[in-house]
């Protein structure tokens, strides 16, 4: 194509885009000689935080309760069709007005439910991946995954849909030991080529790095595009909340020697039994309580030993069986660790489900709802894009009445003051915005 037009000027944009991804775009489309332009990549506003998918139901619950109090949209990108819709259903249930959206929908469906998304209502949508394009709302305050993205590049995307107006926004990843085994046995099985595995492979451990990071989140996402921040971030849990690390190395030769003496058929849950010395009807049936692995880690939590487990499934140490029953299966990763010839250093979980501490509550909305000003405002510009027909956004956004709460303007010359506040809106809305400072 760029043989054929070769004089006609060609531009590539991308918003985000590794190094990788950088090259190949220049070599499609025969750019190899073309400046490259980049800007940072760094979003500061957008808070980010990962963990360990123990109890999803319980740690979505609390993240939505805790970062939305009705005034902005959130996203739930969920890793299939049929979990976008029976995750809307269980959050309709919990009082939320909930969407699903994903390609298989119904065209009607999809359209009525990606315009109710776009014109500002404060809707949880619950969708695949399928949806993001157009999604330009710059209220979204939160984004939060359910299983594991297959690369930083598509995480960072997704979350990007936060916090457009420059707000706090926060985004949360749940992920488990099976994302990461499906991933990986997903690509050794895909029929691409040996480097298009590779370099999937690469972008998945990545991905990994990121979800079971013990130092700054965004330092180990930022360098995946180029970026190196010169200090930690200070606006991601890890940062927030520095997990302690533990030298793991006899739990895991614990839990690998129980994988071993099992016989290498049976999930977490059974060999977590075997480990807690639970003499479970399993258990019993397979006489593994006369192993010697019986009861030498009843000391150790469930979560520890999921945690562990995980943990070595990350690291590579363990497999498991996806296309059976997910039997855990030692790797040759194992070996060594066994044998006592190498160390393994684990980050010790932390399970958010209940209350947020004081600094997550302050941190979570840039303006408290107990600011009557802007609940006032807020309701008026409901009501003004419901007669026009617009998006809210599209009369003033939140950063702009929170200004205008914030300074109570009482003539048009104070409300022209306010960022956001332009000639052409100061004209079309000052008497109204006005009239509605003076009745709170």
């Amino acid at each position: 194509m760029a043989e054929r037009f070769a004089h006609v000027p060609r531009l590539a944009l991308t918003a985000t885009a590794d190094a990788r991804t950088v090259e190949d775009i220049r070599s499609q489309l025969s750019l190899e000689a073309a400046p490259v332009f980049r800007g940072g990549f760094d979003r500061p506003n957008i808070f980010v935080r990962a963990a360990p998918r123990e109890q999803e139901r319980a740690q979505l619950r609390g993240f939505i309760n805790r970062v939305s109090d009705g005034r902005g949209a959130g996203i739930v990108y969920c890793g299939s069709r049929a979990k976008t819709e029976s995750t809307a259903e269980w959050l309709r249930k919990d009082g939320l007005d909930a969407l699903h959206f994903h390609a298989g929908m119904d065209g009607a469906d999809k359209r009525a439910h990606h315009r109710r998304f776009a014109r500002g209502d404060a809707v949880v949508m619950c969708a695949t991946i399928a949806f993001g394009m157009g999604i330009d709302r710059p209220d979204v305050r939160w984004v939060a995954h359910t299983d594991l993205p297959r690369s930083p590049e598509s995480w960072y995307q997704e979350i990007g849909r936060a916090g457009r107006d420059g707000l706090p926004a926060e985004a949360l990843l749940l992920y488990g030991a099976g994302d990461i085994a499906i991933a990986r046995h997903r690509i050794q099985e895909s029929p691409a080529s040996d480097e298009q595995k590779r370099i999937e492979r690469s972008r998945l451990e990545a991905m990994v790095a990121i979800a079971e990071a013990a130092t700054c989140r965004r330092r180990i996402l930022l360098r995946c595009f180029g970026d190196d921040l010169e200090q930690d971030c200070g606006r991601c849990d890890v940062c927030a909340n520095p997990p302690k690390l533990w030298d793991g190395t006899v739990a895991a030769q614990k839990l690998l020697s129980a994988v071993l003496r099992t016989g290498q058929r049976f999930g977490v849950g059974h060999v977590i039994d075997v480990l807690r010395g639970r003499l479970t009807d399993k258990v019993a049936q397979h006489g593994h309580d006369q192993l010697p692995t019986f009861g030498v880690g009843k000391d150790v939590s469930d979560v520890t030993w999921r945690g562990v487990a995980r943990q070595l499934v990350a690291q590579g140490a363990l497999d498991v069986a996806v296309e059976n029953h997910g039997e855990l299966l030692p790797t040759e990763a194992a070996r060594p660790i066994l044998k006592g010839q190498a160390a393994v250093m684990m980050r010790a979980d932390m399970i958010e489900t209940g209350s947020p501490a004081a600094r997550d509550r302050e941190r979570a909305s840039p303006v408290t709802s107990d600011n009557p000003a802007f609940d006032a405002l807020r309701e008026w510009r409901k009501s003004e894009a419901k007669a026009q027909g617009v998006p809210a956004y599209v009369i003033f956004h939140d950063r702009t009445l929170a200004e205008i709460a914030d300074r109570m303007p009482t003539s048009l010359d104070q409300l022209a003051e306010v960022p956001g506040v332009g000639a052409t809106k100061l004209e079309r809305y000052g008497d109204a915005v006005l009239e509605v400072m003076r009745g709170v």
